[in-house]
């Protein structure tokens, strides 16, 4: 999302240069520039100004720390004012032993069921017992959809009935709750495809009835600045305690989720990455700021390999190394995400890839076609696929005889570099790097 804004900042930071100190006049064309990359991005006008005025005042004669230049510095500076604008320290809803119940609010299609389900499935997996509440009588899809989502996470639902009072579901839940103990309570409400009077009266006497420890508003990270001004009608009407942005995976500018923090007042406690019910993630604004300006997310990186367990991704000895360890290995990469987006989590790396680089997901899927087609015996030992074989494969997975050579030698490209790398480890490393090609192998479908 923030992709466009994050490469013009960056840019006019390198153009500061390295002096050892900054000018007045230096500052404030580099703070015009910062200010109509904000706007361009869709960050609200206030916000955007505050923010420049801010950098400016603290860059103006900034004198250099440690090693660092006078530039480095000043990204510095714009890197912490980032993270105050996205909201300072990352918060959480609260929590207690029992008793939570989470109202989830917003306006029709910005993601408000999906993210229900993603809620409980994500404090499902930290140890809470979670029961949904179907409440979203405007849309009858919208139950049925969220009993799918309950079954895929593995949680109970009560699905409020039409013209049922908001007296009548806190009455139905207290009584699950007898007999079925649940510590968290996450309720979807209706929306509407714009803010109304009934809209935000049915709301507020649900909300009255089921006296919600947290109020989460839902908002699509898609409508830009017009989404701050349905934060701030929802808050007014049913007092907000949190923000979940989503769709952070998409192409929109992002400026509505860099000044949905000031101009709301309310923490972004979550952000939706991705369709999966695992695409919900706590919101962190200095990593998100790191993202912004180049800087990568090392700790985001190692939350995804950890959630996804690499510890299966250990092969034998590096000489051992089978079709079948680069199965496992492709399939539990994929698991932490996109390979694109995993790059950009690395250090320098967005700055690094060439404008336009896209990682196509297609072709590890083919990779995994073509070794799923072969029987464990030749996935242990690659040297007996013969002609006869490598037919039978191609055939297997929907690709050509070459696709299956090309395969096959990148194998022994990687298995070669692999043992290379262990000598090196090993002391020897005496012979040279096996040279690998340019581009990957293009495996056509």
């Amino acid at each position: 999302m923030f992709e466009s804004l994050g490469n013009k900042l960056q840019d006019i930071l390198d153009r500061v240069g390295k002096e050892r100190q900054l000018t007045e006049a230096q500052v404030k064309a580099a703070m015009r520039e910062i200010r109509m990359a904000l706007l361009e991005a869709d960050v609200n006008f206030g916000v955007a100004k505050d923010f420049v005025a801010r950098v400016g005042e603290q860059a103006v004669g900034q004198q250099v720390e440690g090693s660092l230049t006078a530039g480095q510095t000043v990204v510095k500076v714009v890197h912490d004012e980032l993270i105050q604008t996205l909201g300072g320290k990352t918060a959480q809803p609260e929590l207690r032993a029992e008793g939570n119940v989470w109202f989830m609010v917003g306006l029709q299609g910005a993601g408000k069921t999906t993210s229900t389900g993603k809620l409980a499935s994500l404090y499902k997996s930290k140890g809470r017992r979670v029961l949904l509440v179907a409440a979203d009588t405007q849309r009858p899809a919208a139950r049925d959809q969220l009993e799918v989502l309950a079954r895929q996470v593995g949680v109970p639902i009560l699905k409020v009935a039409d013209g049922e009072s908001p007296a009548e579901t806190r009455r139905r839940v207290d009584e699950h709750l007898k007999t079925d103990f649940r510590d968290l309570v996450i309720v979807d409400t209706a929306g509407r495809l714009q803010i109304d009077e009934a809209l935000m009266d049915q709301l507020a006497d649900l909300q009255a009835a089921m006296q919600p420890t947290e109020s989460l508003l839902v908002v699509d990270a898609m409508t830009g600045q017009e989404a701050l001004n349905v934060a701030q009608t929802f808050d007014r009407r049913v007092k907000v305690t949190g923000l979940v942005i989503t769709k952070m995976d998409g192409d929109a500018r992002g400026g509505a989720a860099l000044s949905a923090r000031s101009v709301t007042g309310k923490p972004i406690y979550f952000a939706g990455t991705s369709e999966k019910i695992s695409g919900l993630e706590p919101f962190y604004p200095d990593r998100v700021a790191g993202r912004i300006l180049g800087m990568g997310d090392v700790l985001g990186l190692i939350e995804r390999a950890q959630q996804a367990d690499l510890k299966a991704m250990e092969v034998k000895k590096p000489g051992d190394f089978d079709l079948e360890d680069l199965l496992t290995q492709l399939r539990q990469i994929r698991k932490m995400g996109p390979l694109g987006d995993l790059l950009k989590l690395i250090p320098g790396m967005s700055r690094a890839l060439p404008e336009g680089f896209n990682v196509d997901e297609a072709q590890i899927q083919r990779v995994d076609a073509m070794i799923s087609s072969m029987t464990v015996k030749e996935r242990r030992n690659p040297k007996i696929i013969d002609g006869r074989r490598r037919k039978r494969i191609a055939e297997g997975s929907g690709h050509t005889v070459q696709d299956i050579n090309r395969l096959l030698k990148m194998h022994e490209q990687m298995k070669d570099m692999m043992k290379m790398l262990g000598r090196m480890q090993g002391g020897k490393p005496g012979a040279k790097m096996p040279r690998l090609p340019n581009t990957p192998p293009n495996f056509k479908r």
